[in-house]
């Protein structure tokens, strides 16, 4: 599997260089969600801007990131979903599932602002 991660502050980005994210590919993306999350990555942003095709194992590595990055009160965002694989994930209904933005760069905000939220809600229970 061709990828790369870039670990910053408030967010690991993980940009998938495949054009297909199927069975012979999933298996080794999700043991990288799982490693990324044990290692206390809880804020995931997914760069899916190079995938053309995804089969279920590929919706199965992404929910798993997603329900990782839920329990530990963090945020799993898929950014640049191409048209066909947006397509799947439209009829899978997994679009109200999980968090979709069109760039890395709105994902980043993306992170930011539920961070804050996450803070403020904190801050509601405390007082």
């Amino acid at each position: 599997m061709k990828y790369s991660i870039d670990k910053q502050e408030k967010y690991t980005l993980l940009q998938l260089n495949e054009t297909k994210l199927d069975a012979t590919v999933s298996p080794q993306l999700k043991s990288e969600f799982v490693t990324l999350n044990a290692e206390g990555n809880k804020n995931i942003i997914a760069d899916l801007s190079q995938v053309k095709y995804i089969d279920s194992s590929g919706l199965s590595a992404i929910l798993i990131a997603n329900r990782l990055c839920q329990d530990a009160n963090g945020s799993f965002i898929l950014a640049g979903v191409t048209d066909h694989v947006m397509k799947l994930i439209k009829i899978s209904q997994l679009d109200t599932v999980l968090e979709l933005v069109p760039t890395v760069e709105e994902a980043v905000d993306a992170v930011f602002m539920n961070e804050i939220e996450g803070d403020l809600s904190k801050g509601d229970l405390e007082g």
